[in-house]
């Protein structure tokens, strides 16, 4: 048994040392390499048609901010259709987007009512089934986009290798409190230095659901979305790359969301994005390495990728390993605190948002003031540990039986 748990920990030490060679590499790249253009500064009149997809869930906080932001689109209204997805609402969302359809012809609201499926996945297939353009952009109710950014995030298309489009999230209450200031950290190091990164060196870049976008026949060719799977962005990203599609990145898109503000709701978002995660890596880690579309590197990222969510258990694995090593008298009780203190602190070095990813991405941004709260960082890993770790055993428990994943949604706080 000692044995067996010391190669374990050794087994633990590469992955640990894996990880953060690859965050590593991507900060430096993003730093010192010339970077990989983005589609989104064409300037091009001639724009293809658009559908917007807006899937709403009780949304009469937002419905009207995301709205009223598209109508503000330089994007010419003849060639925009936005599709409010109204998924059984049970307040006032139907009035507010009655009044929207009844002012501008363009608005076409799709209500799902009886007893079908719900979730995000579910409504943007019955809105594919309506929709009147090959290219979908897709916005979350909460999400507030800029004047250019619908002809920002369509451009890429022009690239007839291009299956989807990402574009940089941004939040817009960072300064609501502790909470949301720490989760901009987190989206800056996210999207500025990893997608950036991933992007020029031509690994996967990850379509991420919303601010973004894909092509309606690709995704319709293998029968649409799968409600099984709360991750669809994340199943959507590797069924393109693994038949031959890419994803582009635009970083200069920026859109503005609304972070959670309070830790339950911040838990409960990530312990569905863990379990969505963990759903998509079972569904096709075995498909990733026979893809002859994918070159060796981009399947190394792509499984890497897909794993993240499996480092905190496994770390947690290894601090209850030395524990029982020590217990046992296999290691002395120093060996158990410099192993608890790695496990710890690689949390905030190397896996998620990274120190030096975060701290080149303020920089990057001209924001040097946030460099003051990467210490709090470290606070957070028992709490993302303890979040990942559940919603991995609810993937778990979805793949060993038939239980049907219910969505739910992240709630709004704007006032």
């Amino acid at each position: 048994m000692t044995l067996i748990l010391q190669l374990w920990m050794v087994v633990l030490a590469g992955v640990m040392l894996l990880y953060a060679g690859r965050h590593l590499t991507l900060t430096v790249a993003r730093a010192r390499r010339r970077q990989r253009p983005g589609w989104e500064m064409i300037l091009d009149s001639d724009c293809p048609p658009v559908t917007i997809l807006i899937p709403m869930h009780n949304e009469e906080r937002v419905a009207d901010g995301v709205l009223n932001a598209l109508l503000l689109s330089d994007y010419p209204r003849s060639k925009l259709e936005i599709i409010p997805i109204d998924d059984h609402s049970s307040d006032a969302t139907p009035e507010i987007l009655e009044r929207y359809r009844a002012a501008h012809p363009f608005i076409k609201p799709l209500y799902r009512r009886g007893g079908g499926l719900r979730g995000k996945p579910a409504g943007l297939n019955d809105a594919l089934a309506l929709a009147s353009h090959e290219i979908v952009l897709v916005f979350d109710a909460d999400y507030q986009p800029g004047r250019a950014l619908v002809r920002e995030l369509a451009m890429p298309f022009v690239d007839p290798e291009v299956g989807a489009v990402m574009g940089r999230v941004v939040p817009r209450n960072a300064g609501a409190g502790f909470l949301t200031r720490l989760l901009d950290l987190e989206r800056s190091g996210g999207y500025q230095v990893d997608q950036q990164a991933r992007y020029t060196l031509d690994l996967m870049p990850q379509y991420g659901g919303t601010v973004g976008g894909f092509r309606r026949s690709v995704v319709l060719s293998w029968g649409g979305f799968d409600p099984r799977v709360l991750a669809e962005d994340t199943d959507l990203t590797v069924r393109l790359y693994t038949r031959g599609w890419t994803v582009a990145y635009a970083n200069h898109a920026e859109c503005y969301e609304e972070a959670p503000e309070t830790w339950e709701v911040r838990f409960r978002q990530l312990r569905r994005w863990a379990r969505g995660h963990t759903q998509v890596m079972l569904k096709h880690w075995a498909e990733i390495p026979r893809s002859p579309y994918l070159s060796r590197l981009q399947k190394l990222d792509a499984m890497l990728l897909l794993g993240i969510y499996l480092v905190p258990p496994l770390l947690m694995s290894g601090l209850v390993a030395s524990l029982v090593l020590f217990l046992t008298g296999s290691i002395p009780v120093w060996g158990t605190l410099v192993v608890s203190f790695c496990v710890v602190i690689y949390n905030a070095f190397g896996n998620f948002a990274p120190f030096y990813q975060v701290a080149s991405a303020a920089l990057l941004d001209g924001m040097r003031e946030r460099l003051h709260l990467l210490p709090f960082m470290f606070f957070m890993y028992l709490y993302n540990t303890w979040a990942v770790s559940t919603g991995m055993m609810d993937a778990a428990i979805d793949a060993l039986g038939s239980r049907m994943p219910e969505w739910e949604k992240t709630q709004r706080f704007r006032r």
